[in-house]
């Protein structure tokens, strides 16, 4: 599908499975996601960019690569994203965080903003955006809108699952915004919901109602 990039590795997979099971308890949920996000952020991060630095061995002096986590940002789109960010911070706790607030009106689904807070200097950073369901994608549509007022050098979205519609949502409106996704799965359900998906994943993750 155009402009999504599925992350089909078997452990993601497998972990995915697990998380979707309607009897999985609350800290199950929770370890699952964190382990997925995780994983998705060696290949959300491929192209990240590095600089080559000297360092010394035990043996002698040689060369290699690092990465500036501190141009780097993720952000949380509140409150479901924060199960995806912490798993991405295990493997860059360098990166500086953002978040936005946005609730979806339950009447027109439209994306309603409550907060937003972003490191300084965003023109000079890359940003990843996470949020665990890409689904009418209005959220997802809302947030790179802002993003972009301060002009990143480039923006990511990463999702545990998303859908046909929500694809297509986000990739009209931002084309040039990559999507990445554990999972596309079949279509959104008459409330908006992502089908078969894993339910309420805000919930799920809070063990709220």
């Amino acid at each position: 599908m155009t402009g999504v990039h599925v992350i089909d590795h078997p452990l993601v997979q497998h972990k995915l499975t697990l998380l979707r099971r309607k009897d999985a308890s609350t800290n199950s949920f929770r370890t699952l996601l964190h382990e997925i996000a995780t994983l998705m952020t060696y290949e959300v991060l491929r192209d990240i960019p590095t600089q080559e630095v000297e360092v010394q061995t035990p043996l002698e002096a040689t060369t290699g690569r690092v990465i500036d986590g501190k141009k780097l940002v993720f952000v949380s789109i509140l409150r479901a994203g924060s199960g995806i960010l912490d798993g991405m911070l295990d493997v860059v706790p360098g990166a500086r965080v953002g978040h936005i607030g946005l609730y979806r009106d339950p009447k027109t689904h439209i994306a309603v903003e409550y907060y937003f807070k972003m490191p300084s200097d965003l023109n000079e950073r890359d940003i990843v955006v996470v949020d665990p369901m890409l689904a009418t994608g209005n959220s997802a549509i809302a947030a790179v809108d802002r993003l972009k007022e301060y002009s990143p050098r480039s923006i990511k979205f990463v999702c545990l699952l998303t859908c046909p519609e929500g694809v297509a949502a986000l990739h009209d409106a931002h084309p040039d915004v990559p999507i990445f996704a554990a999972a596309v799965d079949r279509a959104l359900d008459e409330h908006g919901y992502i089908v078969p998906g894993a339910g309420d994943v805000g919930d799920r993750i809070f063990g709220t109602k």
